[in-house]
């Protein structure tokens, strides 16, 4: 039986592209979703930093602020979690408001973290980072004081992401198809050659001149 060189792969990722589009879009439409979706990636962006930052950073007052923010962000994401859980959110704006603040204050907090390491800690940096975390005060600045910002503006957000994501896979699926249907081909076209293939006759055992001649003695 002959090895398999492809796997499936490419399903699993043109399922999941179908997936991540799908909850894209009725996220536009379930508050609920947004609040919890938004809760479960503040803890998860919180928790798996934990043993690499305290790992890497060289002095303990680093170590003591990022910590104090990774446990605020934490409970931050779980009590988001907890209110999309267990609240009615379209009957009760306050949750908005706690949401919308919430939500503020996470990206508010890693900006003004990360520049108080570089400025007053000596903590290096690079460019990139550098940008990413001025958007990171001014996106927390815009959300504290956008009048019109709710769970629809993020649920945009997560829908531009998702499709995105969705892109990336189907992408990545269709490089994984590809290859696994030119392997297919190769495989085909060996079968072919072997049907085409004559098949040789029994060949006979050509005797000497001299022994066809000779009669049998019984």
């Amino acid at each position: 039986m002959r090895q398999m060189k492809y796997g499936y792969g490419w399903v699993l990722k043109f399922i999941l592209a179908a997936i991540l589009v799908g909850i894209g879009i009725y996220m536009i439409f379930a508050n609920e979703v947004v609040y919890t979706i938004t809760g479960v990636a503040i803890v998860v962006f919180s928790i798996f930093r934990v043993v690499p930052l305290m790992k890497s950073l060289n002095k303990e007052v680093l170590r003591t602020i990022n910590l104090i923010e990774i446990i605020f962000d934490t409970i931050i994401g779980g009590v988001m979690i907890y209110i999309a859980l267990t609240r009615d959110l379209s009957s009760e704006p306050i949750w908005g408001y706690v949401y919308r603040y919430a939500l503020a204050f996470f990206f508010y907090a890693r900006g003004l973290v990360f520049f108080n390491s570089v400025v007053f800690f000596g903590e290096k940096t690079e460019i990139p980072k550098f940008w990413v975390h001025i958007a990171s005060l001014t996106l927390g600045t815009v959300i504290a004081i956008l009048p019109n910002f709710d769970y629809g503006s993020v649920g945009l957000f997560f829908l531009f992401i998702s499709i995105i994501g969705a892109g990336y896979l189907g992408y990545d699926g269709f490089g994984g198809y590809k290859k696994y249907r030119e392997y297919q081909k190769e495989i085909n076209d060996a079968k072919g050659k072997e049907k085409e293939k004559p098949v040789e006759e029994e060949k006979r055992p050509i005797l000497d001149k001299e022994e066809e001649k000779r009669p049998y003695v019984n």
